[in-house]
């Protein structure tokens, strides 16, 4: 049961599938529902600070690099251009990105996001992890209760 809570830990902590494809997996290998739910958000946050704390300064290094200047000043003036509008609903905003449960939304994106336009850390985090606990929850839902409907339609 141990490795098997560490794929799903693990799964979670990448970038695009995220919690949305490891709760799947954890329904697939069996693990009981708030197994997998609980090692899918732990490890779905793990990344989160990180990428909150040093996306920035990761960017301006990038930005030193000559084929990628163009890049990192484009990113910056989007940013810039849309900051008005995404930081007067800042937290919900980022609450209902991370939650819904599609690829390209997540805990990843919603963490550039919130370097990108410089938002509060600690509210980022706060919204971004009751994101990914929204999105764990609807995905248990999904993923826990179409194996245990197939599985009684297998009786």
């Amino acid at each position: 049961m141990i490795k098997k809570t560490l794929w799903v830990l693990f799964i979670s902590m990448l970038p695009i599938v995220e919690l949305r494809a490891a709760i799947p997996v954890a329904a697939a290998l069996g693990l009981n529902y708030y197994i997998g739910f609980a090692a899918a958000v732990i490890g779905n946050m793990i990344p989160v600070p990180f990428i909150l704390l040093y996306i920035p300064k990761i960017l301006q290094l990038l930005s030193k690099i000559k084929f990628l200047t163009k890049l990192i000043e484009w990113i910056h003036r989007k940013a810039e251009k849309h900051k008005d509008k995404i930081t007067n609903s800042a937290f919900w905003g980022l609450f209902i990105f991370v939650a819904i449960p599609l690829p390209g939304t997540g805990a990843w994106t919603g963490a550039l996001v919130s370097a990108l336009f410089e938002m509060p850390k600690k509210r980022s985090f706060v919204a971004i992890f009751a994101g990914v606990i929204a999105a764990g929850i609807i995905m248990t839902l999904a993923s826990y209760g179409i194996v245990s409907f197939l599985s009684f339609l297998a009786n």
